[in-house]
């Protein structure tokens, strides 16, 4: 997997998923379909009235997730910018080319209330299940900075080995020098080994 296969699966998808926090801290979620794919970056439309817009103004943070039949979760966090000014008409253009049924519903003069937004920093999580053991991969494009997720097994492991009978997916392989060690890209993150291990060797990160 990389970042360009994942931008196609997600182009596949169509409809994703888009969260934003509003002003009191409550998620907010919205299906947008307006999204146009130019290189790693990633523009999509809404209406500067609608409070979409207005929490991407206030905030900008956004993450972004789609599913496909196959059972592969793609999540994006990052951070949401306006297009400057002399740039929105020719990313509005192209949207409304890819997207003919935009017309309906800001048809004429209507469609000056749009405006366009660009992520271009970011990271994306690929998540999938239809593999025995599970495949998980992380990606950073642009300056985005990846933070480490999941669960690690410290130094004081005594080596009993319950880790690796609890573990669903059997991520758990004998290491060196410490005695056990955790698959990341196989790891569900579920934190069964971290509930069961009898001296709390389990980190979380």
């Amino acid at each position: 997997m990389d970042v360009e296969t994942c931008l196609k699966k997600l182009g596949y998808v169509g409809i994703l998923n888009f969260a934003t926090v509003d002003e009191d801290g409550a998620p907010q979620v919205r299906n947008i379909s307006a999204i146009h794919y130019e290189g790693t970056d990633i523009y999509f439309l809404t209406a500067r009235g609608k409070s979409f817009a207005r929490q991407l103004y206030r905030d900008g943070r956004v993450q972004i997730s789609g599913y496909t039949r196959f059972k592969e979760t793609i999540r994006l966090s990052g951070q949401a910018f306006e297009v400057p000014q002399d740039e929105q008409i020719k990313w509005r253009d192209i949207l409304y080319k890819e997207q003919p049924y935009l017309e309906n519903v800001y048809p004429g003069e209507s469609k000056n209330i749009d405006t366009m937004f660009v992520i271009k920093d970011y990271t994306i999580e690929y998540f999938c299940l239809s593999t025995r053991p599970i495949t998980r991969e992380y990606f950073a494009v642009g300056n985005a900075v990846l933070k480490p997720k999941g669960y690690i097994i410290a130094d004081k492991c005594i080596g009993c080995g319950k880790c690796t009978r609890v573990c669903p997916q059997g991520a758990v392989n004998k290491g060196n020098p410490k005695p056990f060690v955790i698959r990341q890209n196989n790891c569900l993150q579920c934190g069964n080994c971290f509930e069961n291990c009898p001296v709390q060797a389990i980190q979380r990160l």
